[in-house]
């Protein structure tokens, strides 16, 4: 099982997580993919599946009382709290019931024989992170970071919190990682660049590859049809590729 995980908001670990899903299974890999955000399941949106009925609180409860079904889109067999709960409806479960809710959607779903789950993480190093880390037997770690200071600040604290729980990290992935410029082609830093010594590189965690910002990724993540989908052939599905070969590699 491997965790994709980052220490703040906002700096696309979902898309990160859905991308190098399918790109690691591509070669006909058997690869699930679990959402894991809990309080914001994005991958439902992502990959098209979006539920509009709200669920009773009662009857979620109830749902380990029977085999989940998980979904099988593009590929990939995923599962996520957004396919019981409806798109605007609230997660109230309190943190500390989500481990009820975890051992739910981990233990109860029908996965088939994946070779490989990726497990899409809430940000962030609270309690919410501590549970999962200690219900699901992860055998590694992947850190997003986009170039800012603080995503790296925060991410610095995540990688303390995946060493302490025992859990390998093998290694990070820049996303947003400049954008080139439609009319000129060259590259432009859109956020300013951590220092060396700041980031987590300084800490030892190596890095595997950048993913460009790209209007793209973002649309198609919009769109339910996710880039290695839409565009298999563009530069930026090519550098999921190129981050899912290194992965494998440590893999």
């Amino acid at each position: 099982m491997l965790a994709v995980g980052s220490g703040k908001g906002g700096v696309g670990k979902s898309t990160v997580s859905l991308n190098l899903a399918l790109a690691l299974s591509e070669g006909s890999r058997r690869v699930a993919l679990l959402d894991a955000d809990f309080y914001g399941p994005d991958l439902p949106l992502m990959v098209g599946l979006a539920r509009l009925r709200p669920t009773q609180w009662f009857t979620f409860a109830q749902a380990g009382s029977r085999r989940l079904k998980a979904a099988h889109r593009y590929g990939l067999t995923i599962q996520s709290v957004g396919f019981i709960l409806a798109e605007a409806q609230p997660n109230l479960l309190p943190a500390a019931s989500i481990e009820m809710l975890v051992r739910q959607l981990l233990s109860n779903t029908d996965w088939g024989d994946p070779e490989l789950l990726v497990v899409d993480l809430p940000p962030g190093t609270a309690d919410i992170q501590q549970v999962l880390l200690r219900v699901i037997p992860f055998d590694a770690a992947l850190i997003v970071v986009t170039p800012q200071d603080a995503a790296h600040l925060d991410a610095r604290k995540a990688v303390e919190m995946y060493r302490g729980a025992k859990v390998t990290i093998v290694g990070g992935i820049e996303n947003m990682a400049g954008f080139r410029c439609p009319h000129c082609g060259e590259p432009v830093d859109v956020f300013p660049r951590v220092g060396e010594d700041r980031s987590i590189w300084a800490v030892g965690i190596e890095r595997l590859g950048q993913i460009p910002l790209d209007p793209e990724i973002g649309a198609a993540g919009d769109s339910g049809v996710p880039l290695l989908v839409g565009h298999p052939e563009s530069p930026q599905a090519a550098a999921f590729r190129s981050v899912a070969a290194a992965l494998l590699e440590r893999l």
